[in-house]
């Protein structure tokens, strides 16, 4: 049988669009230098984004918040819906904890704040492309206080998760939990293939668009309580899909 390995699939295409014409230019030269991202398109503004998005079919959108025209909570939502297989990366610093949930609720699959490391950057560029979600460890502590301090703030109809079997729920706390797909399948005896399936079908029901919005609804819901965070030295907080 033969393996795939990262070299031999094909590159991730990407959209870049970012406000900012020099930090675009260092932006693309970063990711051209390697061999599985292919930048096939560099845009300004968010509406350019959704139109370009939906001629070139990217895999990932790496997405500058503060794009002119449609800011990037907009462009996003249209991203999601006219391309659901493109994945949003978005790039910036949250003003507001209203951005930070609008983010995750648009369909965002992860965010990464401008000081992020090259090397952080990149994997975050190759997580999102597989349908992991991605958190800078600096809006996950924000997320969790924020749901911590107010728990009712965000929280949606809770007959959302009455759609859910049992296992179905037991599932999509540990993905909450930051537990991949293998290791739900060892947590709870069965294959990581039928894990993949409780995971797939939990987000067809509850209409999330990633296992970000997933964990975010999970939290929302009380199905995982929320705690307050102390300071990480992972560079990324990472919740994983294989």
């Amino acid at each position: 049988m033969e393996l795939t390995t990262p070299m031999s699939r094909a590159p991730i295409q990407l959209l870049l669009a970012h406000e900012d014409g020099l930090a675009r230019a260092g932006l693309r030269a970063l990711l051209e230098r390697e061999p599985d991202i292919t930048v096939v398109g560099e845009v300004s503004r968010g509406d350019e984004a959704v139109a370009v998005a939906g001629e070139l079919r990217p895999d990932v959108v790496l997405m500058g918040l503060e794009l002119p025209g449609l800011d990037a909570l907009q462009a996003t939502r249209l991203l999601v819906a006219g391309e659901p297989s493109a994945q949003v990366l978005i790039l910036g610093s949250f003003g507001s904890d209203e951005e930070l949930f609008g983010a995750l609720q648009a369909g965002a699959s992860g965010f990464v704040v401008n000081a992020t490391k090259p090397a952080e950057l990149l994997h975050a560029v190759r997580s999102v492309s597989e349908g992991q979600a991605v958190l800078s460890p600096s809006v996950a502590r924000r997320l969790i206080d924020e749901l911590a301090s107010h728990p009712d703030r965000h929280r949606p109809v809770p007959e959302r998760l009455e759609e859910l079997t049992p296992r179905e729920r037991e599932v999509m706390g540990l993905v909450a939990m930051g537990l991949t797909n293998g290791e739900i399948a060892e947590r709870l005896v069965v294959s990581p293939a039928t894990a993949k399936t409780h995971v797939s079908r939990a987000m067809l029901k509850l209409h999330a668009h990633d296992r970000a919005q997933l964990v975010v609804l999970a939290y929302q819901t009380r199905l995982v309580e929320p705690r307050r965070t102390g300071d990480h030295s992972a560079p990324t907080t990472l919740l994983a899909a294989a």
